[in-house]
């Protein structure tokens, strides 16, 4: 049994372990450790104007507080912008209950002709899906005010992270380098400086992608003459910022609120077909060329590490999970104990193939010896 304990099943049990704690600590402590973890994203960002602002005599304090005012002015200018939005959309209500309800009759006709189910049927079904939704309305608004109190919870603590992390980022850079004091000092500054590195160009990526994809998305709707279109393009963009999942939930909101606000039943299916279109262009085109290779984490690592992090922490984790495992990658690819599990999270299939031939012939000679 003792043969068992090799250093291979250590450095898995290892792994495991780590990853089990960190799941652990992310779903029961999420409430802490996600501002914490957006505020790391968002020095991240805001790390080179600061250094730029230091390096040119600012103090210390002042060079910190001018990108992150500005930020916090660009996040509020874009919230705003969607609060209205959706006052606009709410004040057209009368409007729209009428079309819900032409469209909900057109539905029920459908329903009748092509499945043969009886409209009282059909009516005393939704009376009974109402009553349930009444029933988890407490449920409803309790998620609501939750929702609400850890939006405050941002909105308060993640400036003050922010800033924290940005003045004592010397002190936590020296923290980590201290702490392996094997000869691995300089493995550990390496991992540091490329984990900045691809956080900070895949977020910078994301918000130029986002841009694109908005405006993208806005002439596509613009030209299809569509109510809300720069409200729809824009919550589009923002839900493609979660990968598979967001896309798809666009989607559905805008193919649905045209299918309200539009006289045209086409201009569903071209709602559909701009959005598949964008979406086409965003991934092969857009996400290669703005964020590189440096973020390359195949796509069932991907779908994967989403719907585990919207498990965890909700959405917040979902639109964490790429970053995390990019990180993680990073990690694994310089630790050579743990290079498979970064050759298991990337998408290198070429170098894949090379290590495969040549590991071939190894392979065959050591049965030839054994035969």
């Amino acid at each position: 049994m003792s043969n068992l304990k090799t250093p291979f099943y250590e450095r898995l049990s290892f792994t495991l372990i780590s990853l089990t704690i960190i799941c652990l600590a992310l779903f029961f402590a999420k409430g802490i450790i996600l501002p914490i973890l957006f505020a790391i994203l968002l020095a991240t960002l805001l790390l080179p104007v600061a250094s730029f602002l230091a390096r040119k005599r600012f103090p210390k304090p002042i060079s910190i507080i001018i990108p992150l005012f500005l930020s916090i002015v660009s996040i509020a200018a874009i919230i705003y912008f969607l609060s209205t939005q959706v006052i606009n959309f709410m004040e057209d209500a009368p409007k729209l209950r009428e079309r819900i309800t032409e469209v909900g009759l057109s539905f029920q006709s459908w329903l009748y002709a092509n499945l043969n189910i009886p409209v009282p049927k059909q009516n005393a079904y939704l009376k009974d899906t109402v009553e349930n939704i009444k029933g988890d309305a407490p449920k409803i608004v309790g998620a609501t005010f939750l929702s609400l109190t850890e939006a405050f919870t941002y909105l308060v603590l993640l400036p003050i992270y922010t800033f924290l992390i940005l003045y004592y980022r010397n002190t936590i850079k020296t923290f980590f380098i201290r702490v392996f004091k094997n000869g691995d000092e300089e493995k550990v500054h390496e991992i540091l400086t490329e984990s900045s590195f691809v956080a900070q160009r895949y977020i910078t990526g994301l918000l130029i992608e986002t841009t694109i994809v908005f405006t993208l998305n806005t002439i596509g709707f613009l030209i299809l003459g569509i109510q809300y279109a720069v409200f729809l393009g824009l919550l589009a963009a923002l839900l493609n910022l979660v990968p598979y999942v967001g896309m798809l939930i666009a989607n559905i909101i805008c193919m649905v609120v045209t299918l309200i606000t539009s006289e045209n039943i086409s201009d569903v299916l071209w709602v559909g077909i701009i959005l598949a279109l964008v979406q086409f262009i965003d991934n092969n085109f857009g996400m290669p060329m703005i964020v590189g290779n440096k973020v390359r984490i195949n796509a069932l690592v991907t779908i994967v590490g989403v719907l585990v992090g919207g498990a965890l922490c909700g959405v917040p984790g979902m639109f964490l999970a790429i970053p995390g495992l990019a990180v993680l990658k990073v990690i694994f690819d310089r630790v050579p104990e743990l290079q498979p599990w970064g050759l298991l999270l990337g998408d290198d299939t070429e170098a894949l193939a090379k290590k495969r031939q040549f590991s071939l012939p190894k392979l065959r000679k050591s049965k030839t010896v054994k035969a």
